[in-house]
């Protein structure tokens, strides 16, 4: 995925979860950050982030945050194109679904079970049928990728209902989709959100599949690269706590 009218700029400060001024050619600019995550690891003064430029009225802001630099690798904080990659990924063949039966023939955005909307919804050649709900990944320490950077209890929610889903005999899966590409593991940030890492576990133990893609990222680029290892034993170490 290629964003159009990129450029370069220095984060200055985040006002709120939704605005954060950056500097653009030594102009301070107003911009719209497209992640409600905490991002403390990411977004400090100084950092060079990459800004999508739209020249419409209706906006509030002429300028999109939707990566940042970290140390030499650029990590993608756009919360929308996880779902993007996912679809277009299974669509193409470059994501596969773990234990899947048959081939996709079926595949739909937004499809409601139970009270949550997952991701995605499909059917296969062999009569399958499955929900699989995608997670942006952008917390990285040393080549571990970990999720979330903040509470969810969307997320919470979501593997809850991937549980019910399997016990009613739908495949159910979470991809993680790591939005980096220098990553060896993945794992829960089980220290930021205990009951959500018990809730893998125990999704997991009732065979809904969790699985890991990272990304190759630059300035205005994001690709899906190849599958990583989830591990939820793996103990992330967050800097930031």
């Amino acid at each position: 995925m290629n964003y159009p009218n990129t450029l370069l700029a220095t984060f200055l400060v985040r006002d709120n979860r939704f605005i954060a001024r950056c500097l653009v050619d030594d102009q301070e600019v107003i911009v719209h950050v497209k992640n409600t995550g905490r991002g403390k690891e990411l977004l400090h003064k100084g950092a060079l982030v990459t800004l999508q430029y739209w020249d419409n009225p209706k906006r509030k802001t002429n300028y999109d945050l939707i990566s940042v630099k970290k140390q030499d690798q650029w990590i993608n904080i756009d919360s929308q194109v996880p779902n993007r990659l996912g679809y277009e990924g299974l669509l193409d063949g470059t994501i596969q679904l773990p234990n899947i039966k048959g081939r996709i023939s079926l595949l739909r955005r937004e499809v409601v079970y139970g009270t949550s909307k997952f991701d995605l919804y499909f059917e296969t050649d062999e009569q399958e049928k499955g929900f699989l709900e995608i997670k942006g990944m952008t917390l990285e320490n040393k080549q571990v990728g970990a999720f979330p950077d903040a509470p969810t209890i969307r997320g919470l929610k979501h593997v809850n209902e991937l549980i019910h889903a399997k016990e009613a005999a739908y495949y159910a899966a979470v991809l993680f989709m790591i939005q980096f590409e220098a990553v060896q593991i993945a794992t829960i940030h089980r220290q930021m959100q205990p009951d959500l890492a018990a809730k893998i576990a125990e999704a997991q133990s009732k065979g809904v599949e969790v699985f890991a893609y990272n990304c190759q990222v630059n300035q205005g680029m994001i690709t899906v690269k190849e599958p990583i290892p989830f591990d939820l034993n793996v103990v992330f170490d967050d800097p930031n706590l």
